[in-house]
């Protein structure tokens, strides 16, 4: 058994060992018993985090916001709350998480000015100067979102 196997298993102990103290948190396991090198992982959605899916959903939409500082039109860059319409009045018990997510990825792409929570970005926007916009978009990308 080469070291790598021989520390995954090791780890994989462990991960057995304390699953009764973590199992409502972090889900963590080897898709198959036959490679080790190929692992899942669930992480919950912690309570009193951005992430917790809220008892009500999917009734009413799930809470979700940017922790990283985003610079976009229709995202609070102190706060991070998205202005999308799915997340307020248009919610449907028809959007899922991950078709909630996927009008998010869009709305990065699309952003609406006319409704922004932030107003320089959506000032740039509607002067049409796309350059200042997307060097704004990038200042703040390069600031918070990269390493």
């Amino acid at each position: 058994m080469d070291a790598v196997s021989k520390r995954l298993i090791k780890e994989l102990r462990e991960i057995d060992k304390d699953s009764a103290q973590h199992k409502e948190i972090i889900r963590l396991a080897p898709d198959n018993d036959e490679d080790l090198l190929q692992w899942s992982a669930i992480l919950a959605g912690l309570p009193e985090t951005p992430y917790e899916v809220p008892n009500n959903y999917p009734i009413h939409p799930p809470s979700i916001k940017f922790v990283t500082t985003i610079c976009h039109p229709n995202i609070h860059l102190k706060t991070g709350e998205i202005c999308l319409d799915i997340l307020k009045t248009a919610w449907s018990p028809a959007w899922t998480l991950k078709s909630t997510i996927l009008a998010i990825s869009l709305l990065l792409s699309n952003p609406e000015p006319s409704s922004p929570l932030n107003c320089d970005a959506a000032n740039l926007l509607r002067c049409n100067d796309k350059l200042g916009y997307e060097s704004l978009i990038k200042m703040y990308t390069q600031l918070y979102a990269t390493k």
